[in-house]
């Protein structure tokens, strides 16, 4: 009974038709009819002209955009816990030649204006300091938070207010805009987001995520800059078709935000069976919990795999659990009595 990753998931029975009905000879790269058909697809979820790149993963997606935003001697503000921080390799560093990750504090992983200007504050005007060039969040956080519409407006209006980029990780961007019940433009373009690596592998993909630029960004030689450096970066498939067939199947009739709904529906019913052992607060798929290492053990005993965690202080141990498009609800049932009964 695994809960240790959405990214152990697996793919979606549309997802794979899609690609088998997409296996027949087309242009290459990605010049066929199913990549073409990704901006406008986009542009009918946000509501706004969209240009969408199809990669195969997520770090891809985050680290192509930024490279785009921001020159090697550049820094992008982001939370100390970020994806792009602490689980990318050093990623971002490699793509942009050298840029900075300039680390703030915020609770939840979790960025808001002050936090990003107390992060800014001791930098220097000059050649003598990295300059800020971009902000980066992640929409749903690694903790399982959400920003807000409003909250991410206030970022969208600080960064635009110091000409800085914005750009988000969407990982779990469906899980997020299924928590808010929003338009996915309102967290996004609405809120002065200029580019999102949307997710699709966390979410019943085989291998394809999209990075979404918003065609008024501030400056039009970005959507050309992020082809170049795709095809440099060696992330433009010759055989792309089989990415977007992913891509579109999930959009189609919003299966993306049905998986997404799925995914949060089982971490709420674990966490309502965790109590005050919470230690975030679950928006997404993602539910953080107090264990000491005995009850872990006891619950792998009993069948459940997942990770252990950073405990917070004062705490014997902590652990990780996420569930996903396909929870077993068998699973999810027994996972929550066996909490329940520690």
């Amino acid at each position: 009974m695994k809960f240790f990753s959405d990214n152990a998931a697996t793919v979606h029975p549309h997802v794979w038709a899609a690609m088998h009905a997409a296996d027949a000879p087309d242009t290459g790269y990605d010049g066929d009819g199913l990549s073409r058909r990704l901006d406008d697809a986009f542009s009918d979820l946000f509501g706004k002209r969209a240009t969408a790149l199809w990669v195969a993963t997520g770090t891809a997606a985050n680290c192509l955009a930024l490279a785009a935003m921001v020159p090697p001697w550049g820094g992008i503000v982001c939370h100390r816990e970020a994806h792009i921080e602490t689980d990318e390799g050093g990623a971002p560093g490699f793509y942009t030649h050298g840029a900075k990750l300039i680390l703030a504090e915020g609770d939840g992983a979790r960025l808001t204006p002050a936090t990003i200007e107390a992060a800014l504050a001791p930098i220097r005007e000059g050649v003598h300091q990295v300059q800020p060039h971009a902000i980066s969040i992640t929409q749903s956080t690694e903790y399982g938070r959400v920003y807000t519409p409003a909250e991410v407006a206030a970022i969208g209006a600080l960064a635009a207010s110091r000409d800085l980029w914005l750009h988000m990780d969407g990982a779990r961007f469906g899980n997020a805009v299924a928590h808010l019940g929003c338009h996915p433009a309102a967290i996004t373009v609405d809120a002065g987001v200029d580019a999102l690596s949307f997710g699709f592998v966390k979410n019943g993909g085989m291998g394809a995520e999209a990075i979404v630029l918003f065609d008024d960004a501030r400056d039009p030689a970005l959507i050309e800059s992020i082809h170049r450096m795709r095809k440099r970066a060696g992330h433009l498939q010759s055989k792309g078709r089989y990415l977007a067939a992913q891509i579109l199947a999930l959009l189609k009739n919003d299966l993306w935000l049905g998986n997404a709904r799925a995914a949060n529906a089982a971490a709420s019913e674990i966490a309502a069976a965790v109590g005050d052992r919470l230690i975030h607060k679950v928006e997404a798929d993602e539910v953080f919990l107090v264990v000491s290492p005995a009850e872990a053990a006891a619950l792998r005993a009993a069948g459940f795999d997942f990770y252990d965690w950073n405990a917070p202080a004062g705490a014997p141990g902590a652990a990780r659990l996420v569930t996903s498009w396909n929870s077993d609800p068998a699973h999810v049932a027994a996972l929550a009595r066996a909490l329940s009964a520690l």
